[in-house]
């Protein structure tokens, strides 16, 4: 199973406003300000692949300098990237196909629009069965069963019950199309507000309390001091497949939330802020997991962080049993988790419905019902593929694999292709810095981001493209 990425919603603190007009159905939302765009994106980055895939891929490809590598790239390919789809959104306005068109009427570019948008409607089905995992293990948890959690044919019992896992799945998803049928206003901004400090607040306590563990020091060390015998090109790959997904690169949401974007907002800052806000998170998943798996495996600690996805809904529950506390620690943990999952879900099944609206000129109503009928349709199969339809395979690859192979290893690489060659093509990189810079700031960083576009871009996103399906054909191993 690859990462279950995805991405987050739009965010309000105090003082984060997004207002939506009543004049037309197509008139464009927008933040406040710098603070409403910050928050929102960087909520589209904190999910479930910054809380297990992250700790994973730090453990497998050399802790510490896993983490060195994948923050240069985030602060130099991503900060690229992000950049690009946010001044594209911005300058044009629109959602993903409507950016494209703006710019270009060629097949192509109407190609790379769609791409960009058909992404987080493959996305947000799955990730909303994997949400409704995440619900099951929290009742569990409230409801005492820290033991039966733990059992060693938990996790695959629960998935193999058709009924038990499609009913978690609808439950997940009614929550997630609950707050976008209640707007921006009173749904997505009021959940927010809620989710967003309660999680941050949660990863700081469970950080805490993991790292005085006895015997955490260990995966402390592991995890923040680089250790270069342990570097290898696969780390590059890795930590680059990490950043792309994580940053929420082409998956639509960036041109979406560029579009709401105010022309006195730096767009240089903002992404920096929201890089430095990820990369905070991530690191605070990695003090949660990487020590408690050091001080509760004791000599297994090696083997259990390699275990992928199932880190989080096997080997965790084991280390919470083990523990005096198990329970609370176990409500805490998947608590952050369910908010982190539903207010990504929330992100993509938005990117999803504003394209409806745009491209169909129909109701947000409208456009919710029907997004949420294309997520009760590929949601229930990967519900599904695990049980009553798990005779049915895709390249060797059960449906919920498939849909997250097709989407994060194979189309967005693609997709992100697409806008590096809008903007060297089309746009122009002196257009995309007269954006930049239409707040009336310098743009700082326009030599390494000019380089980058250039020199670097598409070869790192055919890297990964070809890594995966190499990947995924068995000639190699990541």
């Amino acid at each position: 199973m690859n990462e279950f990425q995805v991405s987050e919603l739009r965010l309000n603190l105090e003082g984060v406003n997004f207002i939506m007009s009543n004049k037309s159905l197509n008139s464009r939302a927008s933040f406040s300000g710098k603070l409403g765009y910050v928050l929102a994106t960087a909520g589209s980055a904190v999910g479930l692949g910054n809380i297990w895939r992250f700790p994973y891929l730090a453990a497998k490809y050399g802790g510490g300098i896993f983490l060195l590598v994948y923050v240069i790239l985030a602060i130099t390919f991503g900060y690229s990237l992000m950049t690009s789809e946010t001044a594209l959104g911005r300058k044009s306005k629109k959602s993903p196909v409507g950016a494209f068109h703006h710019f270009s009427s060629s097949k192509s570019a109407s190609f790379g629009g769609w791409i960009n948008a058909i992404i987080p409607m493959i996305i947000c089905p799955y990730y909303c069965v994997i949400g409704g995992w995440v619900l099951r293990y929290l009742a569990g948890y409230v409801a005492g069963g820290v033991d039966r959690l733990a059992g060693k044919n938990y996790f695959s019992n629960f998935i193999g019950n058709a009924a038990s896992v499609e009913g978690w799945f609808l439950v997940f998803s009614i929550c997630t199309l609950a707050v976008i049928l209640f707007g921006v206003q009173n749904g997505v901004e009021r959940a927010s507000k809620i989710m967003m400090p309660v999680l941050i607040i949660l990863a700081i306590i469970i950080a805490i309390y993991s790292m005085t563990r006895p015997g955490a020091a260990a995966g402390v060390k592991y995890l923040l001091v680089p250790d270069f015998s342990r570097f290898s090109w696969m780390t590059v790959v890795s930590a680059m497949g990490q950043m792309f997904y994580s940053l929420s690169i082409a998956m639509g949401i960036l041109y979406t939330y560029g579009s709401y974007m105010k022309k006195d907002v730096s767009i240089e800052k903002s992404t920096f802020e929201v890089e430095c806000f990820d990369t905070l998170v991530a690191v605070l998943a990695g003090l949660m997991i990487i020590p408690a798996v050091f001080a509760f495996s004791g000599a297994d600690a090696a083997k259990n962080l390699q275990t992928g996805p199932s880190l989080m809904f096997v080997t965790m529950p084991k280390i919470f049993q083990s523990m005096g506390i198990g329970t609370v620690i176990g409500i805490a943990f998947f608590l952050l988790v369910f908010f982190a999952a539903l207010t990504s879900s929330v992100s993509l099944a938005e990117s999803c419905v504003s394209t409806v609206q745009d491209e169909c000129h129909i109701s947000r109503k409208k456009s919710t019902f029907i997004v949420g009928a294309l997520m009760l349709l590929l949601g229930s199969l990967s519900s599904f593929g695990f049980n009553i339809l798990s005779g049915v395979r895709i390249f060797g690859m059960d449906f919920l694999d498939f849909f997250d192979f097709l989407s994060n290893s194979i189309m967005m690489p693609i997709a992100a292709i697409a806008t590096c060659v809008l903007v060297l093509r089309t746009v122009t990189l002196d257009s995309v810095a007269e954006e930049v810079t239409s707040c009336g700031e310098k743009f700082h960083n326009r030599k390494v981001y000019n380089f980058v576009m250039k020199y670097l871009a598409i070869a790192f996103l055919g890297i990964i493209l070809i890594s995966s399906v190499l990947n995924v054909l068995g000639v190699i191993h990541m």
